[in-house]
């Protein structure tokens, strides 16, 4: 007789049962991953629309905001408050609707227009020269629009009101000086070639070292800054823009180096405010400053784990968003009055000691073995905002200060020179701290640009 199915099979090994989940879930990964790759690859190759965040949803509401009592204040443009010029717009000779030539005023309406003239002033200063009978140096007069003392070759210039309309163009719109250029040709009629707006802002540069340095003093000063780095180009070679950012100045810096002697060069290496980082490790060589890592990066990292974790894998991280978000709801709580600060000191020792627990956790998954290391390298700084009311959470001030500039890097990629990467440095930080302070930025240039050496103004005190 032929042997039937045995009653008893042979019992699968629990090692190997394991190991077949534990391959499924990684071939599970690994084809979720390489389908993200792909589809990065293919968006890098993609040059019609370089910057798409994918097809449109089919769905989309429609631009603009949603009328109804929850829309705020209609704004629209207020009537000038002077009015240079007069003209009628008088009814026509027939009827456009029907060609009818007998058509009865009824009422007249105003409507105003604010326009720019595209005309050009063009100024002569007679100089006086003349020497001095006691010393016999010479001696120049100087008119108060005048930008430079140069006579001779160089006694044709531009005003300091085209040199700062230059300075912005280049530096806060982003205009390569070929650009720059051609929108004077094409909006005045004003020759100005690639080099005279180069030269342009290469004196600008020049004249305002001196707020240059105000500034950088003010930062050093500073109780709390926000420190961030991005990646230049000067004459084509790597180099790192800096960015300094407190509530009241931001002072920029161009240096071929990243590390921490580029941020010393700035904020000096025994800085003792607080800084509010991304948590990189040269930042926290800063031994006499205090530090906060920035929350928003370590969210974000959370966020990246768990759209590739599985199965337990996901739970670290779920651990350690509860954790931030947890005392983000604090930091809230505190700026609307319903927690005092010293209850807020204390939900931050008691978040210290939940997240030293969480680290101690065995973990089997690698990144979050990394993340857990870079949150115990940073563990005495992650609830420093709680503790000290003013402090940042997140370094969104050093990113919006990094903003622009890297906006104007995809035109134009960096600076060819050392040289125009130091008026670089020094624009962007008059500009940007102009713009904190609510001044217009174009106005304080032209006057920065009349004014001699010894009596420049100055955005901020010494």
């Amino acid at each position: 007789m032929d042997a039937g199915p045995t009653d008893n099979p042979t019992p699968v090994c629990p090692g190997c049962a394991a190991r077949d989940r534990r391959i499924a879930d990684l071939e599970t990964r690994l084809a979720a991953l390489e389908q993200k790759l792909e589809a990065a690859l293919r968006a890098g190759k993609r040059q019609a629309a370089p910057f798409s965040k994918g097809p449109p949803k089919p769905d989309s509401k429609p631009p603009g905001r949603t009328p109804g009592d929850d829309y705020g204040t209609k704004a629209r443009r207020a009537v000038p408050s002077r009015v240079d010029e007069t003209h009628e717009a008088t009814l026509p000779g027939a009827c456009p609707a029907c060609g009818g030539t007998d058509i009865d005023l009824t009422h007249a309406a105003d409507q105003y227009q604010a326009e720019i003239p595209r005309t050009i002033t063009h100024r002569k200063f007679t100089v006086h020269v003349g020497r001095c009978r006691d010393c016999g140096r010479r001696v120049q007069g100087r008119h108060p629009l005048q930008t430079s003392d140069a006579l001779g070759a160089a006694a044709s210039q531009l005003g300091p009101d085209a040199q700062a309309a230059a300075v912005h163009l280049n530096k806060v719109a982003g205009l390569s000086h070929g650009k720059v250029a051609g929108f004077f040709k094409a909006l005045f009629g004003l020759d100005v070639s690639r080099g005279g707006s180069c030269q342009a802002v290469l004196r600008a540069g020049r004249k305002a070292r001196g707020n240059h340095a105000a500034i950088l003093a003010r930062v050093r000063r500073g109780d709390r800054v926000v420190p961030d780095e991005t990646g230049w180009r000067v004459g084509g070679h790597p180099a790192w823009l800096h960015a300094f950012a407190t509530p009241d100045a931001v002072a920029y810096h161009i240096d071929p180096r990243r590390g921490f002697d580029a941020a010393a060069a700035v904020l000096g290496g025994d800085y003792g405010g607080t800084m509010t980082h991304d948590g990189w490790a040269p930042y926290l060589r800063f031994g006499r400053a205090g530090h906060q890592t920035c929350l928003a990066h370590l969210l974000r990292r959370c966020g990246e784990l768990l759209a590739t974790a599985t199965r337990g894998a996901v739970t670290f991280p779920r651990a350690v968003t509860a954790l931030l978000q947890e005392g983000l709801a604090a930091r809230d709580a505190r700026a609307a009055g319903t927690v005092s600060p010293a209850d807020a000191a204390a939900r931050a020792r008691d978040l210290d000691g939940r997240m030293h627990a969480l680290l101690r956790w065995t973990k089997t998954h690698p990144p979050n073995e990394r993340l857990a290391a870079h949150l115990a390298a940073n563990r005495g700084h992650l609830f420093t905002f709680l503790r000290h009311p003013g402090v940042d959470a997140t370094n969104w001030r050093a990113e919006q200060a990094l903003r622009p500039a890297v906006v104007n890097r995809k035109v134009w990629g960096g600076n060819r020179t050392w040289a125009g990467a130091r008026a670089q440095s020094v624009l962007m930080t008059v500009l940007q701290t102009a713009a904190l302070h609510g001044l217009d930025s174009m106005a304080f240039l032209s006057r920065l640009l009349c004014a001699p050496a010894d009596r420049q103004p100055l955005l901020i005190p010494a």
